[in-house]
């Protein structure tokens, strides 16, 4: 039981590194969801710019390629959070949202973007008694802002699901969907590549400095020398441009992957609308079907490792991988022997707001977002927009926007950190175990507008 199933599901890129030394108009370091869209987004606007995206791994090492896979089109990591957050702006980013989703059927329709993109809708399920009525309020919060979401009682639930822990349901039809998100990296590096992108994989940046004209972009075998940088290595950030570290931190979410199921098996979890699947806990888990049948489970734990821990040693948790297996026996009982040969873990960038941040650096020569909190696959094309604005349109009023000029309450350094981490941790684990109730340090964060997520 290890390994990524959705790296399984693409071939083998044929890296190209960097050598020798390169100008361009822009060079974006990182080859995720960010850079690539942003490189598009860059080219389609100019068709005549250069530029060149030097990615440390291969397309789609990150997040980007071991994620659940959902296509949420909040930006604002759902519409109760905008309304916490961004109460004078939640209209006009729901708005924005529904474009930039729109946008993205579209883009999948004209490239013919190959990425197992299935317009399911979401499902959110209550597992615990006090989590009806929570679901029930969200179902009424939904309507009152224009949005199709319906109620479901434990009995209407299990027409959407067979599972003894789902109590009742939030259904929203409209709500996104699922794909394969290591083949829309690829997809997006193949567009990308076709407009005239430069990729340049196994190419880690060591350094991004201002120069007299704009920008130098250090790698172990050449430079980009261009007008402008793109930082887009989101729970890698730090490791590129430190001052970013006090905005998130990387929270590490593991998924596991089941063989294929049989027609019968399948049939037996009564999952005819495919929806993407999360329980409303605090420690939630998240849960889907694949193109091939296979049920993806994942989420549970969020683990924080001290001073932002973050690389290979943190990607595989024995424990956790065995929590998540007993979880899914639970939620499935029909589940419980089934064979699981994929197992994996990876850094999520987290904010305190769940939402992403954008910044910028050396002068406004070099310009980020990060931050998305577990639901980057469609928001990350909405940072990219902005990202280009900041490039080349600066009187865009995206840029305006609250969302995207106030940055998130920052974490505290360490050892606080790993402190504050923990106690959060904790006390969402009780309220979980006590019907929902918040002690003080909860209520105390969400008078302040903190949290954490992943």
């Amino acid at each position: 039981m290890s390994g990524n199933y959705w790296s399984a599901t693409v071939p083998a890129s044929q890296p190209r590194p960097l050598a020798g030394d390169v100008t361009a108009d822009v060079v974006v370091v990182g080859g995720g969801y960010t850079g690539l869209w942003t490189a598009l987004t860059l080219v389609e606007r100019d068709p005549s710019m250069r530029v060149v995206v030097c990615e440390r791994d291969t397309v789609g090492f990150g997040a980007s390629g071991r994620n659940g896979g959902f296509l949420d089109p909040s930006l604002t990591h759902g519409l109760a959070n905008g309304l916490a957050h961004f109460p004078d702006e939640i209209d006009r980013l729901q708005h924005l949202a529904d474009d930039n989703y729109a946008g993205m059927l579209t883009f999948f329709a004209r490239h013919q973007v190959a990425c197992d993109f299935e317009g399911t809708g979401m499902l959110d399920v209550a597992v615990a008694p006090h989590q009806v009525d929570e679901l029930r309020e969200s179902a009424e919060l939904h309507v009152r802002h224009g949005q199709r979401a319906e109620f479901l009682d434990a009995g209407e639930v299990a027409e959407h699901l067979r599972s003894p822990k789902a109590l009742a349901g939030l259904h929203r039809p409209d709500a996104g969907g699922v794909l394969n998100p290591a083949k829309l990296a690829a997809e997006l590096a193949r567009v990308a590549a076709a407009a005239g992108v430069d990729i340049h994989e196994r190419t880690p940046v060591t350094a991004v400095k201002a120069t007299a004209g704009g920008v130098l972009a250090t790698t172990p075998a050449g430079t980009v020398r261009a007008s402008s940088a793109v930082l887009a290595t989101n729970a890698y950030s730090g490791q590129t441009l430190r001052r970013s570290n006090r905005h998130y931190i990387p929270v590490h979410d593991y998924i596991l992957v089941t063989e294929p199921l049989s027609p019968e098996l399948l049939a037996s979890l009564g999952w005819k609308r495919r929806q993407g699947v999360d329980d409303a806990g605090n420690q939630f888990h998240y849960f889907r079907l694949t193109a091939d049948d296979r049920v993806l489970w994942g989420g549970y734990d969020a683990i924080y490792a001290f001073r932002s821990g973050i690389g290979p040693r943190f990607d595989e948790r024995p424990e956790t991988f065995a929590r998540l297996r007993a979880h899914l026996g639970q939620m499935f009982p029909t589940l419980l022997d089934v064979p699981i040969p994929f197992a994996w873990g990876g850094p999520i960038a987290t904010t305190t707001r769940f939402t992403p941040v954008f910044g910028e650096a050396l002068g406004g020569r070099l310009v980020y977002a990060l931050g998305y909190t577990g639901l980057g696959v469609g928001a990350t094309r909405f940072a990219a927009r902005v990202l280009a604005d900041r490039l080349t349109d600066p009187g865009s009023p995206l840029l305006s926007l609250r969302y995207v000029r106030k940055p998130p309450f920052p974490f505290p350094p360490e050892p606080l950190r790993w402190v504050a981490v923990t106690l959060v941790r904790r006390a969402l684990a009780s309220a979980d175990l006590h019907g929902g109730r918040r002690g003080l340090l909860l209520r105390t964060l969400d008078a302040a507008g903190i949290g954490f997520d992943s």
